[in-house]
């Protein structure tokens, strides 16, 4: 049996279903033969013992006129006149009955006392001689005689007629169960096929191919609806390799390009330090030169680490303090700090279509978006020839959902950025040109920590031409409620 069990739970799902119907069906033709042969039997012997019942009126008077040996009065069924002691005094065969059917029923049991206390009940006796061929016998007792009368028939033809239905009955079953199992198999199997490619698809998916689906299948189904799991499944695994694949690629440009950017101030320093130790500085001068270029690679190099530990702080995407920030007010501070460090160029705070500028309040960090507007600046500063005038714009624009967005535009009229350098240039470390050198002070990520920050308040930021030349850098950020007015102009 243990065996059995374990066979059974090793088995291929389809070969669990079949065993489990065919077991059902094979109890169903069982049961089906049973109770068919039960009831047609408990009929038929309810037909004789009628039969048996309704003959004793006739039987009885043929055995009561002859005391003595068997009589010729043809009767209906066989009838035995017996005394006390249960012997056959009388008997009178039935005309339909064969040389087969001249057995003798053993009627020993059925005493005068039996009979009274059993009178007209039927019930199965053998042959006197052969006591597996039955007989059905009723009995009763004489009015006027201490004796009964007792008639019976055989049942050789009833247990043909069961046996014979009985095994008809159980031969069309099991034809029937066969006919079953051969169709539930071909069912089964043209059933199982989607969940067999859905095996030969996991199993191409486990060899890496990931662009692997179904197809083809009703969704109102249960193998449609596995097959749309399936492949929602799949195409967010694939996106999270993707994106895997995407952000190793491009940690394994910032770690690269961050190694380099940190070597050329760390050689720098080491070659002053070196002249410096072997004696190869001889006047002051050189000294104090050194000395300059080395504070200059050290500055640069920190503001490198603090750039790129801001970038690593964004990349957390940490929780700020934030508050109502108005944009108006950043710019005009930004505009100020311009004019103390380039007391030669023009910086001006204007509305969005050169009108007045007006509040533009979102909700965020306050420190971070001046960074934003800072870096922005700083970067129009240093690549634009001196003297060019710098706009700083500030305004609302309407959505079509009728929402509106904060605008901070920074415009300069210098050179420009165009072609791939506009596409590429809020990647880290990425110059756009050969002006561009590490001379300029910039460490490459200004415009990368733009980017961050304006995607960590939920806008965008886009790099668009100037009319009439230069770059124009656009900040949008989902406008809220302002709060307090803007500062005076500066």
């Amino acid at each position: 049996m243990n065996f059995l069990a374990r066979r059974f739970r090793t088995a291929s799902l389809r070969s669990q279903l079949m065993a489990l119907t065919g077991l059902l069906l094979a109890v169903s033709v069982l049961v089906t033969t049973l109770v068919a042969v039960s009831v047609l039997r408990d009929n038929l012997v309810a037909s004789i013992d009628d039969e048996l019942a309704s003959s004793i009126p006739t039987v009885a008077p043929v055995l009561t006129s002859a005391l003595q040996g068997d009589v010729t009065t043809p009767v209906p069924n066989s009838g035995f006149l017996l005394d006390e002691d249960a012997n056959v005094i009388a008997t009178a065969r039935s005309s339909s009955s064969t040389s087969q059917q001249q057995a003798t029923p053993d009627l020993s049991g059925l005493t005068l006392d039996y009979v009274r206390s059993h009178d007209g009940q039927a019930q199965t006796v053998g042959s006197v001689g052969a006591p597996e061929r039955k007989w059905r016998v009723v009995a009763t007792k004489l009015t006027m005689f201490d004796m009964s009368v007792a008639v019976a028939q055989p049942l050789d033809r009833t247990t043909a007629i069961i046996s014979g239905v009985g095994l008809l009955t159980f031969s069309f079953g099991l034809a029937t169960l066969l006919a079953a199992m051969t169709v539930g198999w071909v069912m089964v199997t043209r059933a199982f096929q989607p969940l067999r490619q859905v095996e030969a698809t996991a199993a191409r998916i486990a060899d890496g191919d990931l662009s692997q689906r179904m197809e083809g299948y009703n969704p109102q189904t249960e193998i449609g609806q596995l097959s749309a799991s399936l492949n929602a499944m799949l195409g967010h695994i694939e996106d999270a390799f993707d994106a895997r694949t995407r952000s190793e690629t491009k940690l394994r440009r910032f770690v690269a390009d961050a190694s380099h950017e940190l070597r050329t101030p760390l050689v720098s320093i080491r070659g002053y330090s070196e002249l410096y130790r072997h004696g190869a500085l001889q006047t002051p001068e050189d000294v104090g030169k050194a000395m300059e270029r080395i504070e200059s690679e050290s500055k640069r190099m920190t503001q490198l680490v603090e750039d790129l530990l801001t970038l690593a702080r964004l990349d957390e995407r940490r929780v700020a303090a934030n508050r109502a920030v108005d944009l108006l007010h950043l710019a005009y501070d930004a505009a100020s700090d311009a004019h103390a460090t380039a007391p030669d160029r023009s910086v001006v705070v204007r509305g969005l279509h050169d009108s007045t500028p007006e509040e533009a309040w979102v909700h965020g960090d306050e420190s971070k978006l001046r960074q934003v507007v800072a870096n922005l600046l700083t970067n129009a500063l240093r690549y634009t020839p001196a003297g060019s005038p710098l706009e700083l714009a500030v305004g609302l624009e309407s959505a079509v959902d009728g929402e509106f967005t904060a605008v901070l535009q920074v415009r300069d009229h210098g050179p420009g950025i165009h072609g791939q350098d506009a596409e590429r240039v809020f990647e880290r470390f990425y110059r756009a040109d050969s002006s561009r050198t590490r001379e300029t002070g910039g460490t490459g990520l200004g415009l990368s920590i733009v980017a961050a920050v304006v995607d960590q308040h939920e806008g965008s930021v886009k790099l668009t031409e100037t009319e009439g030349g230069g770059a124009t850098f656009t900040v949008r950020i989902p406008h809220s409620k302002p709060v307090d007015s803007a500062p005076d102009d500066v």
